[in-house]
């Protein structure tokens, strides 16, 4: 049986680059939408200082992780000029090629990366 795998990202927006920040978050969520099929849910969420932004992203499996982390760096170098990484946590098992390219870039930016790789129970529809 296959698992789901949710992805929770952390970041602080840069000083003075929040709308920045959401034309980008829209734009890649338009691209994301239309290259990534298997990625279930890609949900970005910004505290109420607009200092702050988590985004949850939700896979059916760890193939369709690593459908999504394909272009990942490309991808992450252009976030990068409006946000910096605050944490990662990975609920579900990833296939090992994904836990170390993000144990890889949390150790680079100085991040935590949590890993929780046992379902109990529940459900994803």
């Amino acid at each position: 049986m296959t698992e789901p795998i949710v992805f929770v990202s952390h970041f602080r927006i840069k000083s003075g680059k929040l709308e920045a920040f959401k034309q980008h978050t829209s734009e890649m969520s338009r691209l994301l939408e239309a290259d990534k099929p298997l990625t279930s849910a890609f949900l970005p969420y910004i505290d109420d200082e607009g200092q702050g932004v988590t985004i949850v992203h939700v896979f059916r499996d760890a193939d369709a992780m690593d459908a999504h982390v394909q272009g990942a760096d490309e991808r992450a170098r252009a976030a990068y000029e409006f946000m910096d990484p605050a944490g990662w946590e990975i609920y579900g098992k990833p296939n090992a090629n994904v836990v170390e390219m993000l144990q890889r870039g949390a150790v680079a930016s100085g991040v935590s990366l949590v890993v929780q790789p046992e379902l109990v129970g529940g459900f994803l529809r």
